[in-house]
């Protein structure tokens, strides 16, 4: 049986009060941007739900709208359905339709009714649908363990049917929070921490600092992957590189060692809060860790958020290495992030990286280089591309 529907349920849109309509407005925007245009009809809200009218073209193509939708942030779950008359006994018919397709010994019936004014309530639909079922069918009923459950929503003017119900992304969906800029490495932490920062609704600007042409493009391809990947979540992802090597080289040459990584992180997240700019970004997001590495102790990251006024996000924050990994395994970055590649934040890393950095020895050493030269000279060089 076509199903000719896909109703979308969302969870924490629907705790957004008066402002729940702009949450809907944006979750529509976001399955028309993810859904090739000829594979529905139509995307609209209905009473705390939204409903996607399947095209033709789109009858045959369930498995890619599904593994479309299942990437939707503001999604908790979705169906695809079929419709039938607001009457028991066009209802009772379409059940059996459904079931007559599927195999199965025991059932269940579980009936959303938020249209009030329907006669029965959820609970006689239940009972009289059963009945049917039980009565033509001859299967029987488990309400703890059904083989199978067939749900019915009776709805403003709708009444759908369908038996399976597909997991989402939940969250809230992507721009409703803003835009952000996020450091991709193209290591196991960084593509984690955009994912989480997509999934509370925070458009994600990706910025990547490379040492090419001094090593090879190793990093930045790796990037370009991650991000190909994360895109399905946001359409239309943007990525910066920045050539970072003529700024390590005067932060080599001309400061301590010890404070070296200190002082490219500083140098980081003042360019990133240029691009930040360019982009009207609210935020900078980063997949620092407590303690993973030694620019990540509370005293480096005091010293190192110093040079930027905007919020710096880190959503990994508590999470240790095991727990990144699983997640990035869950998202399928993992893979690529382990590829080999010439990390420009390795280069000329010094064997004892200060891990209680002081702040005004920083400024000290920050007063050899020529700070808004070697920015402007890294700006001026960034390229954009385009997911």
């Amino acid at each position: 049986m076509l199903m000719e529907y896909i109703i979308c349920h969302y969870a924490e849109i629907g705790l957004k009060g008066k402002n729940r309509r702009f949450f809907e407005e944006k979750l529509v925007e976001n399955i028309k941007k993810a859904l090739r245009p000829e594979f529905f009809e139509f995307v609209k809200r209905i009473s705390g739900r939204l409903l996607v009218k399947i095209s033709e073209k789109g009858s045959g193509e369930g498995k890619k709208i599904a593994g479309v939708l299942k990437n939707v942030f503001g999604i908790a779950y979705f169906a695809f359905a079929v419709d039938c008359p607001q009457k028991i006994g066009e209802i009772k018919k379409k059940a059996l339709e459904v079931l007559k397709t599927q195999k199965f010994k025991t059932f269940k019936i579980a009936t959303q009714r938020s249209k009030k004014e329907f006669l029965l309530t959820s609970t006689e639909i239940n009972e009289q649908v059963g009945a049917e079922i039980l009565k033509k069918l001859k299967k029987k009923v488990d309400l703890e363990n059904p083989d199978i459950t067939l749900f019915i929503e009776i709805v403003e003017k709708f009444a759908f049917l369908y038996t399976e119900r597909i997991k989402g992304q939940g969250g809230l969906p992507v721009n409703v929070s803003g835009k952000a800029v996020t450091l991709l490495s193209g290591g196991i932490d960084s593509p984690v921490a955009a994912f989480l920062m997509l999934k509370r609704g925070v458009a994600i600007i990706f910025l990547h600092f490379h040492a090419y042409p001094y090593t090879n493009k190793a990093s930045i391809e790796k990037v370009q992957k991650i991000v190909k990947v994360l895109d399905k979540f946001q359409q239309g992802s943007k990525l910066y590189l920045a050539p970072f090597a003529g700024i390590q080289k005067e932060i080599l040459l001309k400061t301590p060692a010890k404070l070296r990584v200190i002082l490219y992180r500083r140098m980081m997240f003042r360019i990133a809060q240029e691009v930040a700019k360019k982009e009207k970004c609210l935020a900078v997001v980063t997949g620092e860790s407590i303690g993973q590495v030694a620019s990540q102790t509370l005293e480096n990251i005091k010293v190192i958020e110093q040079v930027t006024d905007l919020p710096i996000l880190r959503p990994l924050l508590g999470q240790d290495k095991q727990e990144i990994i699983k997640m990035a395994r869950q998202i399928n970055t993992f893979e690529i992030s382990i590829l080999p590649d010439q990390d420009c934040c390795v280069r000329f890393l010094p064997k004892h990286p200060t891990t209680k950095a002081n702040l005004k020895e920083v400024e000290r050493a920050e007063k050899n280089i020529d700070i808004k030269k070697l920015i402007q000279m890294c700006y001026n060089k960034i390229t954009k591309q385009l997911c």
